[in-house]
């Protein structure tokens, strides 16, 4: 699942009139160019920080979805007593090089989707999402969710290839120490299990292709797509009805209702992993389990239940995760994206 990003900086004429500058004379100035794309600038930054600040929480969750635990805080006590303040941090690399990537592709895909589907809409139904949300007192309806759920599942599964490598990674780096201490029957899965012991971000990549081969890069990507496809859907559905709902209700446009995007952001993202958690348990537990075991030997999949307690576990850690992430991302990207907007473009 995506993370957030400028969902309320969107206009008809933004989405279908930007162009790659087109360089002239060698290169056009690097302040035109961030002006130019302040968006894609502000997200970026803003990604890296909220991944960094919220990372510890991510790994708690990881660990609690992959191995028992009395709770949050014993999983924190073993996880510092064990590892140290670098096991919150573990495998961090991999999705401070991926979050920007995923998140602008993402964004982009959710935008172009949801302008083809308001358009169908508006040409089969006679109604048009878009022009409905921008009307003034307007609220959400079955039009509004279903154009912003069908743009966020397509986005969510377009995401899905390229998120699900550096995923497995992170995961790995998480439970690496778990992983190597964990007793196993097998002898060979021991090995294996302690090949990923305390290994960076490039080298348990390698020692994935290794055991695995490099189909191995893809270990759960069934799970990873119907998460993402599913939880990226509801997460943009809640988001646009949230903000809606938020800036009705405050009677001020949503460009100028920054608390609306913020708790509509946060909305979002705990909604979302509400609803698809166990999906996402499942996945980590069968990649984590996939690790173990060798190139051509068939790996179990646990089943999907919904409304198990184990399937939850981590669920409260990840929930607050996703509200810090919301609340560093949007600021910082508000606080950023402000700045470039102040910067004087020379002229050529």
């Amino acid at each position: 699942m995506p993370a957030e990003s400028d969902f309320q900086d969107v206009t008809r004429s933004t989405i279908r009139t930007r162009t790659m500058p087109q360089l002239s004379g060698g290169s056009e100035k690097p302040r035109k160019w961030i002006k130019r794309y302040r968006t894609e600038t502000a997200a970026s930054a803003a990604s890296v920080m909220s991944t960094v600040t919220a990372f510890p929480l991510d790994s708690v969750k990881t660990r609690m979805q992959t191995y028992p635990y009395a709770g949050a805080l014993d999983c924190i006590r073993v996880t510092y007593n064990s590892e140290g303040i670098r096991g919150f941090f573990r495998g961090v690399t991999a999705p401070l090089a991926s979050v920007t990537l995923v998140r602008t592709i993402s964004f982009s895909i959710y935008q172009r989707s949801k302008y083809v589907y308001s358009d169908w809409m508006k040409q089969h139904l006679g109604f048009c999402p878009l022009e409905h949300v921008n009307k003034n007192g307007a609220y959400p309806n079955l039009g509004t969710i279903a154009c912003f759920g069908a743009a966020g599942a397509t986005a969510g599964s377009g995401i899905t290839f390229i998120a699900c490598p550096f995923e497995l990674t992170k995961l790995s780096a998480q439970v690496s120490v778990l992983m190597a201490n964990q007793k196993n029957a097998d002898p060979q899965r021991q090995a294996i299990a302690l090949s990923y012991h305390n290994k960076g971000t490039f080298k348990t990549l390698a020692n994935i292709v290794k055991h695995r081969g490099f189909s191995g890069m893809y270990t759960g990507l069934n799970l990873h797509l119907l998460r993402d496809t599913l939880g990226t859907g509801i997460y943009f559905a809640t988001y646009e009805s949230g903000k809606q709902l938020l800036t009705t209700f405050s009677g001020k446009d949503a460009h100028k209702n920054p608390i609306a995007v913020l708790a509509a952001g946060a909305l979002c993202g705990i909604v979302s992993w509400a609803l698809i958690y166990p999906i996402d348990s499942v996945k980590s537990i069968y990649q984590r389990n996939a690790l173990m075991y060798s190139k051509g030997q068939k790996v179990p999949v646990p089943k999907i239940q919904f409304f198990r307690r184990d399937m939850y576990r981590g669920l409260g850690v990840s929930m607050g995760r996703s509200a810090a992430v919301n609340a560093v991302f949007f600021s910082g990207f508000e606080l950023i994206k402000k700045r470039i907007n102040a910067m004087k473009e020379e002229d050529n």
